[in-house]
Order: C-alpha cells, then structure tokens, then sequence
C-alpha cells in the first residue's frame, strides 16, 4: 500500500484517531506552534505506538501563518521525496486548498481534511476484527504500566476504542483473541500481561 503522510495543524485543530494511524503505511508530522507549550498527554499516548513513523515539528517563531508555511515546506520535501506517496492535511484552515489544488494537478495525491476519521484508508473496518486486535495491542501497550488490570477494566477500555460499534459479546471475543495469542492471560477477574 502507497505510504499516506499526515501533517497535522496542531494549532488548528488536536485530532483524535490517531488510534487507527498503527498500520505501516502512515507517517504522522505534528506541527506545533511557538507558544504551544504543551501537548495533551492523551495525544501524546495516542501517537507512541506510531514509533519512528511520526514525529512533532515545532515552530521556531510566530507570525502570521508561519505553522501553515512549515507545513507547505515539508510536504513539498515529502512530495518530491516520494511523489507515489498520498497527502493529508489535517486543519480547518482552508488557504491550504489552493496549494492542494496545484498539487493534484501535477498528479501528487493531496487532500485537506478537519478531521482524521475522514481519511478513507484510516477508517477501521468494522468486519475485521485481526485489525481490531493489532489497534487494540497497539493502544494498549502505548499504556505501558498504566493498562488496565481486571476485565472490566479492559472491556470497557477496548469499547472506548471503538465507540458505539461492538456489543458485549464482540468485546469478550477481542479479550479472548488476545488471550489466545499470548498477549495478556486472564486469571479470573485480573488481566496478566506477557512480558511484565
């Protein structure tokens, strides 16, 4: 599959989602502003198990649509680096639109979209529950200590993973699959972790 890159305006907009960004093909940049002087310690969870394929960009000075040139420099780097690859840009600020415009007219697939769960490929498919479990092992191990110890616990934390989409019997399937597959054992009510 060609490599999606996603260059987040995070001055714009603090996208959600991230959660369905683990597979291979996407690579994630975070523009921060200047005077952003904080991420969201839940975004920063979310991004982790992307590992090396994503990376914060944080904007030297200020001034007036630096973060939007920094973006446009960058996908250009990328674009002519790879010019197979697919390019999402995640902002409200529509002055990207012209520079998109321009770019598929050169046959470079670009695209600005508000939000992450409206880029295609990144939505997940609701009938496959192997790319639920590799969401759900990946979300859970950016937890690090911090993951959920009984099955109630992880049930609900996997239901939060994929809002209003699995019943309760969808769910204790997904915690059996991982059991089965080495990466957590269920000891009664308590979930053991391999590795720990």
């Amino acid at each position: 599959m060609r490599t999606n890159y996603i260059l987040i305006d995070f001055e714009n907009v603090q996208s959600k989602w991230l959660e369905h960004l683990t597979h291979d093909h996407f690579k994630v940049f975070v523009f921060v502003g200047a005077s952003q002087a904080k991420v969201p310690t839940e975004f920063a969870q979310s991004l982790q198990p992307l590992g090396t394929r994503a990376k914060y960009i944080t904007i030297s000075g200020n001034g007036s649509n630096a973060l939007d040139f920094h973006i446009a420099y960058y996908l250009g780097q990328l674009a002519a680096k790879e010019p197979s690859a697919c390019f999402h840009i995640i902002s409200k600020d529509k002055g990207y639109d012209p520079l998109i415009q321009h770019l598929n007219s050169r046959k470079i697939l670009a695209r600005r979209v508000e939000t992450i769960a409206e880029i295609q490929v990144a939505k997940p498919n609701s009938t496959s529950p192997q790319k639920r479990i590799a969401q759900i092992r990946a979300r859970l191990q950016a937890f690090k200590a911090a993951k959920p110890r009984t099955v109630k616990t992880l049930s609900s934390t996997i239901n939060s993973f994929f809002p209003n989409q699995l019943s309760d019997d969808d769910v204790a399937s997904l915690v059996q699959s991982l059991a089965t597959q080495g990466f957590l054992t269920v000891a009664g009510a308590k979930v053991i972790y391999a590795n720990e």
